[in-house]
């Protein structure tokens, strides 16, 4: 009986040191995964039908959030041979995972088989609205930032600065955001709720990208983001997006195929 007992006990203790050994195994594994993600964190990539770009998101722990964002971009100048098409640049808070998005930017369209280019902001749900008083050129130098300057009133300051004719557009805005992420985004936009055909820009370089997030001002690299590549249905690359610059601060979109 006594023999009987301290077998099953042996048994017990051989099979409680197998679980301790896989415990660790496996804890020592989910710790390599968690050091290889922290400094590999481009390897979250999204795939959308209607973005490129980057995307940050806040620490659900912290009450604050996104509370400013900037960049700085050239715009290019459209391809008309390749036919009609959209394309909207913009940096954004908010839009990831709830329905309120803070947005400004410009247009890069060809309709018509012509080349049409403006400035615009938006705040979800209402429509965009052009910027009348700033014209936007191929070519142009464009700086643009969103600021909650005042978070009890809700109040946003949205600026966009054309740097090469010196002219720029400001505006206090009052908008209740979830304050859930910042986004720098080139964006084939949904018209008439359908989303548009993508005109060929070539190469859309962003740069200065500056976020603040849960308290603290970095570029995109500072942060764990995740990169958004935009294809169609099938599944077929649109626009690809390059990795981050050194400083993590800038990247690039490149058109890939016609939509």
């Amino acid at each position: 009986m006594f023999a009987r007992i301290k077998k099953i006990r042996r048994r017990f203790i051989a099979l409680l040191v197998i679980w301790i050994v896989l415990l660790l195994v496996t804890l020592s594994f989910l710790s390599a995964l968690e050091a290889l993600f922290n400094n590999n964190p481009e390897g979250r990539t999204i795939g959308s039908l209607s973005w490129a770009g980057y995307i940050i998101s806040k620490n659900f722990n912290s009450p604050r959030g996104v509370t400013s964002i900037e960049a700085s971009w050239t715009v290019p100048q459209v391809n008309t041979l390749a036919g009609d098409g959209h394309s909207s640049a913009w940096i954004g808070i908010g839009g990831q995972t709830d329905k309120t998005l803070i947005q400004v930017g410009t247009e890069q369209d060809v309709l018509g088989g012509q080349e049409i280019y403006d400035a615009w902001y938006e705040m979800l749900p209402d429509f965009s609205v052009t910027i009348n008083g700033l014209t936007i050129a191929p070519g142009d130098t464009i700086s643009a930032s969103l600021t909650l300057v005042d978070s009890n009133a809700n109040v946003w300051n949205i600026e966009l600065s054309d740097i090469t004719n010196g002219r720029t557009f400001s505006l206090d805005v009052v908008y209740n955001s979830t304050l859930s992420s910042g986004e720098w985004i080139l964006e084939r936009p949904t018209i008439n709720n359908q989303i548009s055909a993508l005109c060929d820009f070539g190469t859309f370089p962003f740069s200065g990208c500056q976020i603040t997030v849960n308290n603290v001002v970095g570029a995109i690299g500072n942060s764990t983001y995740s990169k958004i590549q935009m294809t169609n249905q099938q599944d077929t690359s649109l626009a690809s997006v390059s990795t981050l610059s050194p400083d993590g601060s800038s990247f690039s979109v490149n058109y890939v195929a016609s939509s």
